[in-house]
């Protein structure tokens, strides 16, 4: 069967469109450990985990920020990074009763990352004993 996309692609690939690539994909380098080149005449694809988000610049089209749900090893530790590469706080980390700890910035861009590392069935169990 013929593939009809490429190779190490998902079927969905987030897209973002920023007035500034440099520093939107330094952010993600810092914070996600994201690897990526550039590419002349095409969009920045940048790998986090197993998956690529797509950054682009603003001359085709307007700066378009993006949420994004990305789960990481530790949710604490990437977003103190995400802190210290200059993010706002939405939410600070903590336990989900759905079973992810998880924490919620927003870039210089105006991109909202939710940070999440899901938890062991023991941990979620606690968390939803103390919701009542």
């Amino acid at each position: 069967m013929a593939a009809f996309q490429p190779e190490g692609w998902r079927t969905v690939t987030p897209r973002i469109f920023t007035n500034d690539v440099r520093g939107l994909t330094a952010f993600m380098r810092a914070v996600f450990g994201a690897t990526g080149r550039a590419q002349a005449g095409r969009p920045m694809e940048m790998r986090i985990g197993d998956s690529i988000v797509m950054v682009s610049g603003d001359t085709v089209r307007d700066a378009l920020p993006a949420c994004l749900h990305v789960y990481v090893e530790d949710a604490d530790k990437v977003y103190r990074k995400a802190m210290s590469a200059g993010a706002r706080t939405i939410e600070k980390p903590k336990d989900t009763p759905y079973g992810d700890r998880r924490a919620v910035v927003e870039d210089a861009w105006g991109n909202v990352w939710q940070i999440a590392t899901r938890q062991a069935v023991k941990a979620v169990r606690a968390v939803r004993a103390r919701a009542g």
